[in-house]
């Protein structure tokens, strides 16, 4: 038996190991790109010695082309040499070839390939009398060196791939949406490397789609979500279509959610990057979108014509809804836009957010205080509004029960001098921002925001002025409501904390109640309180359920839900009008005119008086006794002035 040598045995253990070595350094860096050129010319000499065997049926050349092949294929070899020295095609990384590299490669073979051409028949009739490569073989040539070129590279790119993210450590996602949008997802994905997903299916609502397979993924119908997202251990479903529905859209959530898989979703087009979708930009979709109403009609034209170029006052302006009453506002074409609010910094944001305006309306920024008389009549003799928003107020229910006094200086004294300096100033429409609170009222804000209402709507019966109060419930998003809190504690690992397991809630997001209030205020003809159909009510521990649920956590397991308690003055169900309240319907199908008791204004505003005086006893249950007087259904809830009530 022959005895192999110590340093053969090396040799042969060493040879698998250098080339591990360079096949890792083939991954990890970019092939030099002068090699990339060479491979290239390869393929296309294999591609046209090929092409002269196929174009021979496999046997032997004839004598008089065998003579011309080492002519032919310098000349074809030097035009695609020069073609692709001219292109840079060997230039792109091979490995993350898209599109519109084959696309260039095409254009530079089948170029060549025409120049070829054009040199055969300068040969046949000019030079030489004949052809000195038969046509046909350049075009067998060229069709398999474009084969050959574009194969090659999108094996090595589908092999990175692999190599980089096999399919048994990747996520698996269903797409649901086969249109133009599911495709450019699919691509998105596909082209991140270093994104770990793998696309398992598509979900169409168009039975013609059924059964056929796009890009090598086969559509589905949306009865198999569930069944999919079981079998396929889908983790994730991203819901590409642009026009959805928010019955459509809840209806998908709904059932990726109760198997565990998280819902991603696409943004609108017109917030791609350059027009090109990447995947940052496919986001987790939001309890605000889940919440969502489908987009309001506005009767735009009613709107401009009492918008337009007139001077228009927005109190509050720097608070949620009335920063979102500015920017409809600044849509319609005012004279003159004047923002007021007390809060320096977000009043601050708000100038620079309208500065920045491609096509900014005249604005202006004003730092005022409602409850100051004084300031507050130079702005009205200083800008002559035609019209005022007015949407400062406290609104933190548990902060004002706590702090009567003050929810009676701004939102009763702040309402009446507002309202008065519209009155003495002849401003054409005073349009209130109520709250749902006002109603049946169990807090002192609510009892506050009626009082306010009362005030106004009594004013308006001997006033030129068209004196308008609209009512809503909880803004999605707005300051200090409870999706930014849930959100808050979800990431800093909770617990999510719910007063109580049965309270409920009206939503309604910050732009749809904004453009309700101007479609209101349009609309109004002096003393009407138009009340917002805010769709059905939310139970709040569902809510955050399923807010756990979008973060991809788990109620009980990732994230805690504890109950505190209602606090002071909070009820548990809110409503839109009071017992013995009723509405009459409007053109708009979203605004209904509650019919309220109504008071008379000499008598309201002796009542109002005194009650503002009472603010210097600084006696909180004085003030609340009052506020009961003024507003009988006021029935304390969950707070040390239920006493009172008996």
């Amino acid at each position: 038996m022959r005895r192999i040598a110590p340093t053969a045995t090396l040799k042969y253990l060493f040879l698998p190991i250098v080339m591990y070595k360079l096949f890792s350094l083939f991954w990890r860096y970019n092939l030099p790109r002068w090699f990339i050129l060479v491979i290239d010319t390869f393929i296309c000499a294999f591609a046209l010695g090929l092409a002269f065997v196929i174009r021979f049926d496999f046997n032997t050349i004839p004598a008089a082309d065998a003579r011309n092949m080492p002519y032919d294929f310098a000349v074809v070899l030097g035009i695609r040499v020069l073609s692709f020295a001219i292109s840079k095609t060997y230039k792109g990384v091979v490995r993350y070839t898209s599109s519109r590299d084959t696309g260039r490669i095409s254009i530079v073979i089948l170029a060549g390939s025409g120049l070829v051409f054009v040199l055969n028949l300068i040969s046949l009739y000019v030079v030489f009398g004949f052809y000195f490569i038969p046509n046909s073989i350049l075009i067998i040539d060229a069709l398999v060196s474009l084969f050959m070129l574009i194969s090659s590279r999108l094996m090595v790119k589908a092999l990175y791939s692999e190599i980089k993210n096999p399919d048994r450590e990747k996520m698996n996602v269903i797409i649901y949406g086969a249109g133009e949008a599911g495709i450019i997802t699919k691509r998105t994905l596909d082209r991140d490397a270093a994104i770990k997903y793998k696309v398992t299916g598509f979900i169409d609502d168009d039975e013609k789609k059924h059964g056929r397979s796009l890009e090598g993924v086969f559509i589905y119908a949306p009865s198999k979500l569930p069944e999919l997202i079981r079998e396929s251990g889908t983790e994730f479903v991203i819901i590409s279509i642009q026009k959805i529905s928010n019955r459509k859209k809840n209806e998908i959530a709904n059932v990726c959610l109760a198997h565990n898989a998280r819902v991603l979703n696409v943004p609108p087009v017109s917030k791609w990057i350059n027009g090109e979708l990447s995947f940052n930009q496919i986001k987790s979709i939001r309890i605000e979108d889940l919440l969502e109403r489908d987009p309001i009609k506005l009767d735009t034209d009613i709107i401009e014509a009492q918008l337009k170029g007139k001077v228009i006052l927005i109190t509050g302006a720097a608070g949620s809804i009335g920063s979102e009453l500015a920017r409809q506002c600044a849509r319609f074409g005012p004279n003159t836009l004047y923002m007021l609010d007390q809060a320096e910094s977000p009043l601050h944001e708000l100038e620079l957010e309208f500065g920045d305006l491609e096509n900014k309306p005249r604005f202006e920024v004003v730092m005022a205080d409602v409850r100051n008389e004084d300031r507050m009549r130079k702005v009205f003799a200083t800008f002559r509004p035609h019209i005022v928003f007015h949407a400062a107020a406290y609104k933190h229910v548990p902060m004002m029960e706590n702090n009567p006094s003050e929810s009676i200086l701004t939102n009763v004294l702040g309402t009446k001098v507002v309202a008065d300096l519209s009155n003495e100033f002849g401003v054409e429409r005073f349009v209130f921002v109520s709250t749902d609170k006002a109603v049946n009222p169990t807090s002192v804000m609510g009892a506050s925001k009626r009082i306010a209402e009362i005030y106004i709507q009594s004013l308006g019966k001997t006033s030129g002025t068209k004196f308008i109060t609209t009512r809503f419930g909880n803004v999605l998003g707005s300051n200090g409501s409870v999706i930014p809190r849930f959100k808050k504690q979800i990431e800093q690992g909770g617990p999510v904390t719910i007063t109580h397991p049965d309270i409920t809630r009206y939503f309604m997001t910050i732009p749809e109640a904004s453009q309700l209030v101007l479609e209101a205020a349009a609309m109004g003809k002096g003393g009407e309180i138009f009340v917002f159909n805010m769709g059905e009510s939310v139970k709040i521990l569902d809510l955050a359920r399923k807010m756990i649920q979008l973060l991809g956590m788990q109620e009980g397991k990732d994230i805690q839900i504890e109950y505190t308690g209602l606090r002071p003055g909070e009820k548990l169900y809110e409503e839109l009008l009071a017992n013995n309240e009723n509405t009459l319907p409007t053109h708009h199908s979203q605004i209904l005119i509650g019919k309220v008791r109504e008071y008379e204004y000499a008598e309201v505003k002796v009542f109002i008086e005194e009650l503002i005086r009472s603010f210097e006893t600084q006696n909180n249950e004085l003030i609340v006794q009052r506020m009961k007087d003024l507003v009988p259904e006021f029935k304390s809830n969950n707070s040390v002035f239920q006493k009172l009530d008996s």
